[in-house]
């Protein structure tokens, strides 16, 4: 396929699909390497890395493996990055859909809600909606998704602005098809591939919205997620600073994986840039 040639074409890109590869390798292999609860006591507090054959990784302050926490966080962060992205763009897509296909007075209120929505920084509307509904992982995961559709519906919007009034589009009319019709069935197909690459943006900010969250432990206690692992490793970062260390270069790797992915898509579907 000639999707597939331009991807690899990107050594950038082929980096991060292997990194992503592997963090996804982690999640699918946490219960078969580490059967247990992953918050359960494993052995003596502050095990350093290597020290013993049993904790490659050492064990936190509480005794815990943290090995087993960061295969088992791997699904934590995977899941509320895919599940919040997708909240994100779904709602993003309706609203920037629809805003860009009626113009007029529905585009200037959904984007005066839009422009409500990014006057407050992401993180402090996210704290804000914790505050009132709670720290549950379902309740962090829509919030942050909730917080994270303004920028793909301005980008929805404005793929939707330069489409209307393409011939396909007059044609869909003259034929009489229905605006939903044309706005789901016939402009967003073509509207889609920049808002996908976007996407990988998304899923990289979400994963870190949660995880400073958990950092400052306003996350589910209750899950083994990175950002956990490395809030309670602040309490002892001047000694075992391992404990935040090894989390944070998990973050680090999932964040660069997905934000190499986005970009290796976005040179693969952009087509100002094929054949360069």
């Amino acid at each position: 396929m000639a999707f597939l040639k331009s991807y690899f074409r990107s050594p950038p890109a082929v980096v991060g699909l292997i990194l992503l590869v592997l963090v996804l390798a982690m999640a699918a292999s946490a219960g078969w390497l580490y059967p247990r609860d992953p918050l359960s006591l494993a052995g003596r507090p502050l095990v350093w890395p290597f020290e013993n054959p049993r904790f490659l990784l050492g064990t936190d302050n509480s005794g815990r493996d943290i090995a087993a926490q960061i295969f088992h966080g791997a699904r934590i962060s995977l899941l509320i990055g895919l599940v919040a992205t997708g909240i994100a763009v779904a709602i993003g897509i309706v609203i920037g859909s629809l805003a860009g296909y009626y113009g007029g007075h529905v585009d200037n209120a959904l984007m005066r809600v839009t422009e409500a929505f990014q006057t407050l920084p992401n993180f402090l509307l996210l704290l804000v909606l914790v505050a009132v509904f709670g720290s549950t992982l379902a309740t962090v995961t829509i919030a942050i998704g909730v917080v994270s559709w303004p920028a793909p519906a301005r980008l929805t919007r404005a793929e939707f602005l330069s489409l209307r009034n393409r011939e396909f589009v007059q044609a869909g009319r003259t034929l009489g098809l229905k605006d939903v019709k044309l706005i789901f069935g016939e402009i967003l197909p073509n509207a889609l591939p920049p808002v996908i690459v976007y996407a990988s943006v998304v899923m990289a900010v979400a994963i870190l919205l949660e995880s400073s969250l958990a950092f400052l432990k306003l996350s589910d206690p209750n899950v083994a997620s990175w950002g956990n692992l490395i809030g309670l490793g602040r309490d002892v970062l001047r000694v075992q600073w391992y404990v935040s260390a090894i989390p944070g270069v998990a973050i680090l790797i999932t964040v660069l994986a997905v934000s190499l992915v986005g970009q290796g898509l976005n040179d693969a579907l952009n087509p100002r840039l094929k054949g360069k």
